[in-house]
């Protein structure tokens, strides 16, 4: 007996469960918003002048990183969703570990 799951189906299963985990954590959305200050300014912003003097990165590093950081400040305090606030969050992380990637390796 066999079964065949559309591809699409598992897809949309798996957004809507995405979207209800981060839809429960609406409570703590001030909890991510510090969370996600503390973490890119302690682990993000010296990116760009570790980038800049070890590895003669580009200056765009530096507004790309600051940007990001300035972007969770205004999501977080002007009152945005909470799908928002862990999205730009999880896109911030992934766009400095790519510069970091990029001019490292």
């Amino acid at each position: 007996m066999e079964t065949t799951i559309n591809t699409l189906t598992v897809k949309n299963h798996t957004l809507a469960n995405l979207l209800a985990i981060t839809d429960h954590q609406a409570e703590h959305k001030t909890i991510w918003f510090f969370f996600s200050l503390v973490f890119q300014g302690v682990l993000f912003l010296p990116i760009p002048a570790v980038l800049m003097y070890y590895y003669h990165a580009s200056i765009i590093v530096l507004p790309i990183t600051f940007g990001l950081y300035l972007a969770n400040i205004i999501v977080g305090m002007g009152g945005s969703n909470i799908r928002v606030v862990i999205g730009l969050f999880l896109l911030s992380v992934l766009v400095n570990l790519g510069m970091l990637a990029l001019y490292i390796f």
